[in-house]
């Protein structure tokens, strides 16, 4: 008869909670959107209108850094060719980099003119070199937000300028703030940067987190009538990382008050555990119909679990595999899974799988395990 074996273990932690669960910590904000995520587990620390569609102002900038930085990968273009600027771009109002019409400037200082000036000329200048025009760009905008289940979100041009097709929500800016960081982490750099020169114009970085002393390293501020004073940024603290997004404040001082705050709550008041280690053994088990009478399970991934600080429910692991497993199977097979259930019942499972090939027994082996009922 094959059972279910199952191997149990506790251990002091979370492996997620709800965004109620995190918020008993107590903490509001004058943000009329805002989410913040854990950038290891993906779990939500805080949220208010999350999914609201609301203006993105120049935190749209994020999504065109991270369409160049994919054509850079590509090798489409490179960060020391140049673009040249048109009229478009060259007559474009908003916040500037201060281009000179029909002059070439290299995709690296445009980048810098983007992301730490927020020039909404240096995004059209490269919008019209990546894709030869505005309206092209933005549709790749939008395959890349689809591309990164960005499922409410929609892009009519490369800046932010207002436009009530042109809109995304505090979620979808997360989701792509956490995808800029681990996919391009070499232009991530430049989101640190505290000023940029241009034409000898020397303009500061807006993200007011920056100056605060508290692990920020980017990403970005916006601003427009309708929809107030925004910022994505991130921060890391003891190596934990955590993005947010604010919009729909009502000043610059408003916008660094609330988003120190925040911030520094969200780093203070979680911290992060493994509760499971890649290619670690899990647990030996029985094999029946192989040439070795067991095999160890192993799983493919890390786990880890955010723990809001002053929490001690116990989170608990059980591997769940049938058994005896049936020879023969390769090194890699998933074989069961692990079952992690938080203190407060939330449940997930991640794949477990053999940890080495297990070839098929002789005949007379085979013969004799069904013989003595092992199956």
């Amino acid at each position: 008869m094959r059972k279910i074996f199952t191997a149990g273990i506790a251990c002091m932690a979370l492996f997620s909670f709800t965004p109620a669960q995190a918020q008993e910590t107590s903490i509001e904000t004058a943000a009329e959107q805002a989410i913040i995520v854990d950038y290891q587990t993906g779990a939500i620390l805080f949220e208010k209108n999350a999914d609201q569609r609301m203006p993105t102002s120049s935190m749209s900038k994020v999504i065109t850094g991270y369409a160049v930085s994919e054509a850079i990968e590509r090798g489409d273009i490179s960060l020391q060719d140049t673009c040249r600027v048109s009229e478009k771009a060259w007559r474009m109002q908003g916040s500037k980099m201060f281009v000179e019409l029909n002059s070439d400037i290299t995709v690296e200082d445009l980048l810098r003119g983007v992301i730490i000036q927020s020039g909404n000329d240096a995004t059209i200048v490269l919008a019209e070199c990546l894709a030869g025009s505005e309206d092209a760009f933005a549709n790749r905008l939008n395959e890349i937000a689809s591309e990164l289940g960005m499922e409410n979100s929609n892009f009519v041009n490369a800046s932010g300028w207002p436009d009530e097709n042109h809109y995304s929500t505090a979620r979808d800016l997360a989701t792509l703030g956490i995808a800029l960081i681990k996919d391009h982490p070499k232009e991530y750099a430049m989101y640190k940067e505290i000023d940029f020169t241009y034409h000898d114009i020397k303009q500061g970085n807006r993200n007011p987190l920056l100056y605060k002393n508290i692990g920020a390293d980017g990403i970005k501020t916006g601003h427009t009538e309708d929809g107030g004073y925004g910022l994505m940024a991130s921060a890391v603290r003891d190596g934990r990382r955590v993005v947010m997004v604010l919009n729909g404040m009502s000043s610059m001082q408003e916008r660094a008050d609330e988003a120190t705050e925040l911030m520094t709550w969200a780093l203070m008041n979680f911290k992060n555990e493994q509760i499971v280690t890649k290619d670690r053994i899990i647990e030996n088990v029985p094999v029946i119909y192989g040439k070795t009478d067991d095999v160890d399970v192993i799983s493919t991934q890390d786990v880890y679990v955010t723990k809001a600080s002053t929490d001690t429910a116990e989170t608990k692991t059980e591997l769940q595999v049938i058994t005896p497993l049936k020879a023969p199977f390769k090194k890699g097979d998933k074989v069961g899974e692990m079952l992690i259930t938080t203190g407060s019942g939330k449940e997930i499972t991640v794949p477990v799988v053999a940890a080495s090939t297990i070839e098929e027994a002789p005949f007379y082996k085979k013969l004799w395990q069904k013989f003595t009922n092992r199956s």
